[in-house]
């Protein structure tokens, strides 16, 4: 199973999982669907299937563009509110592609229908890999704009964080150096944190994406999977998980705002080159 990393738009990523041996392939989140199938075809693909983690246009809105030059493609996800929906999935829903399995995990908060998708392939020594969207990122996790903090503790605990620690973690968007500024906020003593912030700086100069990470070593630098921690309470005053992950979410928030983002029909401008960035 291999897994190609694809940057699009401002700072997003669309995958595509790929079963090397039958050139059969899964998209994760296609918002660019011409750049999709430019990459499909020159590599020889069969697109077979779209998973689509949550409703946003920034991940969801070349679905439907898809469907019309694929032929019984399937475009799964977890919300009503995906266009081009051809199959709504449930939690702990399990799908198979020839050798490659997808286990759909309901993670509600960022929108009240996110999906994340655990993936693995048969008889593959490969570690499996989780594709998370809007609820983890490399070091921070997604804004609470549909859902609680106690919707986002279960998340990233019990959902995300009881899977097998090497799993690999591909999520929506290339926001690592800023996750990890305010990551050294939190924990300003955390050699990890001071590690992986000049890593990612490294990354970034070369333009070259962060992701994967792997779930160890989320749990090594990422304050928002570090709620229990000594440094990570004493940021927050708090002590209760759910308070701690309330009060981090909150500092986050108002920490550095993100840039604002260009209209949608402005940003399908600037992909496709009528505008410059």
């Amino acid at each position: 199973m291999k897994v190609k990393v694809i940057s699009i738009l401002e700072d997003n990523y669309m995958y595509l999982v790929i079963e090397e041996q039958s050139k059969q392939a899964i998209a994760v989140d296609p918002a660019v669907p011409h750049r999709l199938l430019e990459i499909v075809k020159r590599e020889g693909l069969s697109l077979t299937a779209v998973l689509t983690t949550h409703h946003h246009w920034d991940h969801a809105r070349g679905n439907e563009a898809l469907l019309k030059e694929v032929p019984g493609l399937k475009v799964y996800g977890g919300d009503d509110r995906i266009g081009g929906l051809t199959d709504k999935v449930t939690n702990s829903q399990e799908l198979k592609f020839n050798s490659i399995n997808v286990r759909c995990l309901f993670t509600p908060c960022h929108t009240s229908g996110h999906m994340c998708y655990f993936v693995w392939e048969d008889e593959c020594t490969d570690a499996p890999a989780v594709f998370t969207g809007d609820t983890l990122f490399i070091g921070g996790c997604g804004r609470f704009l549909e859902g609680t903090a106690e919707q986002m503790y279960h998340n990233l605990t019990q959902v995300l964080g009881s899977l097998p620690q090497d799993t690999k973690v591909f999520c929506g968007h290339e926001y690592t150096i800023k996750n990890l500024k305010f990551a050294m906020l939190v924990e300003p003593e955390n050699e990890k944190v001071k590690e992986m912030l000049s890593w990612a700086r490294a990354r970034d100069d070369d333009d070259k994406p962060t992701v994967p990470s792997t779930l160890i070593e989320e749990f090594e630098y990422n304050p928002f999977l570090r709620l229990s921690e000594e440094g990570v309470q004493k940021f927050t005053g708090k002590t209760d998980p759910v308070e701690v992950l309330r009060a981090l979410r909150k500092e986050k928030d108002k920490f550095k705002k993100p840039k604002e983002r260009l209209p949608p029909h402005a940003m399908l401008a600037l992909e496709w080159g009528l505008l410059r960035p």
